[in-house]
């Protein structure tokens, strides 16, 4: 036994035979230095990024803590957006699978209050949800949390970021003094440390040096002009053709002008950013996730949270000013042993920015030279699959199964055909192979899916 493996934390035989069967054997370093606090019952402060393992260190906690018999909610889990609340639900239910008749809930924007309400209505032991959606429940008396003995704050900074302070002090007012709190930020702004001073007693602070094992990421410099930066962003896309590339603005506007300078050049290419309504956040992930998209266009802030695995490449179009950003930034690919590729384009004035990064990294960034990219002239960039959208979803009493079962049954396509499957409450979106998009198309209009057509389009 290792002072790494989660049987050195002495948790309960059910909760260790259950990490076994998910993989969990080894502790990842936000887990092995947070958790022994956590399961102290201490408050803690912990500086984690997405894909860290950050949701397993406090969901083993909450969940070894939680009062089962309690009346009242126990548990509280605090995200930034609706994906992250998500994926965050769905890890605590896959690490609570050996607790008989516990109740996880998620409430998010974007899904209708009556059944959120009729849920909250029979009890729950676990709510994880988004600020202002807790806080619409909180106010039309849906939702209690004067018996709140477990509260997590993930992504805290990302919440901040995006005005979520009054809901979030509005939030907690009605939680009770005396409770644990975890709050879980990829960076450490004044506004973190504030809001730690207000929430927590005497926090445990926990920080890991992230910074990926030699050989993971390769990262390359290249400079250039601002009058060349758009050029050789298209120049490097060319060159390395990623399935998939993140390319990271620091402003709004610079997202939507890149975008539509990579889309004249015939690279397929979207841009996220906070000003997105929810469905078209939703579609936007939706399409670079299932590899519809190659390239996706973000600010920090609408980057951070993205469960998006698999990613080729992160492309800085403008440094980041923070050293601890642009790690986070470069730390999206070359995740679970594969090669990724991290690319920054720099002009002469943000030179200060590079000394300040090699610093944080212990070394210094390779250079790299543009004129030895050979690219053709107008050479576009494809992506592998395409997505075709179904006027359909949860509330249809749609499955992905349903789906799948659709192209494969009847349809006759191979599964291999078949990407990803995402069905939201009014829409679903499936993934297909380029060459089998036409076909599954005439499918899925020619033929019934759970008993009735629906309508479908291709979205290129």
């Amino acid at each position: 036994m290792t002072a790494t493996s989660f049987s050195a934390l002495h948790l309960k035989a059910p909760m260790l035979k259950n990490l076994a069967s998910l993989g969990y054997s080894v502790m990842t370093p936000i887990q092995a230095h947070s958790l022994p606090h956590i399961l102290a019952g201490k408050d803690v402060i912990a500086k984690a990024k997405t894909g860290s393992g950050k949701t397993a260190a406090f969901g083993i906690g909450l969940l070894t803590h939680l009062e089962m018999s309690s009346s009242l909610v126990p548990a509280l889990v605090l995200c930034p957006t609706r994906e992250l609340a998500d994926q965050v639900g769905k890890e605590l239910r896959r690490l609570a699978r050996y607790i008989n008749n516990i109740k996880i809930l998620t409430l998010c924007g974007g899904i209708p209050f009556g059944p959120q309400r009729d849920s909250l209505e029979h009890g729950a032991h676990v709510v994880v949800g988004t600020p202002g959606r807790l806080l619409d429940h909180l106010r039309r008396g849906h939702l209690d949390l004067s018996g709140i003995q477990t509260l997590v704050l993930d992504e805290a900074d990302r919440m901040l970021d995006m005005g979520f302070q009054d809901e979030i002090s509005d939030l907690l007012a009605a939680t009770p003094k005396k409770k644990q709190t975890l709050l879980f930020s990829a960076t450490y702004p004044d506004a973190i440390a504030s809001l730690s001073k207000a929430l927590q007693h005497e926090p445990i602070e926990v920080s890991v040096d992230e910074v990926h094992d030699e050989g993971v990421i390769e990262q390359l410099i290249y400079e250039v002009s601002p009058e060349e930066r758009t050029e050789a962003l298209v120049r490097i896309l060319q060159y390395h053709r990623p399935v998939s590339a993140l390319v990271f603005c620091n402003t709004k506007v610079d997202c939507h002008e890149v975008a539509n300078a990579l889309v004249k050049r015939g690279i397929d290419t979207l841009a996220i950013h906070g000003d997105l309504e929810q469905r078209d956040r939703d579609q936007v992930l939706v399409r670079f996730s299932s590899k519809c998209t190659s390239v996706l266009v973000a600010t920090d802030v609408a980057a951070r949270g993205l469960d998006i695995k698999d990613l080729a490449a992160v492309i800085n179009y403008e440094l980041s000013r923070d050293p601890e950003v642009h790690i986070h930034r470069i730390g999206r690919t070359g995740r679970a042993g594969e090669l990724g590729v991290a690319i920054s384009l720099v002009t002469d004035h943000e030179q200060r920015r590079v000394q300040a990064i090699e610093t944080v990294l212990g070394h210094v960034i390779p250079r790299g030279e543009l004129s030895a990219m050979q690219t053709t002239s107008g050479q576009r960039l494809t992506p592998p699959m395409v997505m075709l959208c179904i006027d359909g979803g949860r509330k249809n009493k749609l499955r992905p199964g349903d789906i799948l079962g659709a192209l494969t049954g009847e349809g006759g396509m191979a599964g291999s055909e078949v990407g990803k499957i995402n069905v939201f409450d009014s829409q679903a979106y499936v993934a297909i192979v380029r060459a089998c998009a036409d076909q599954a198309l005439a499918m899925l209009r020619g033929n019934k899916i759970k008993g009735r057509f629906f309508k479908v389009r291709r979205i290129d």
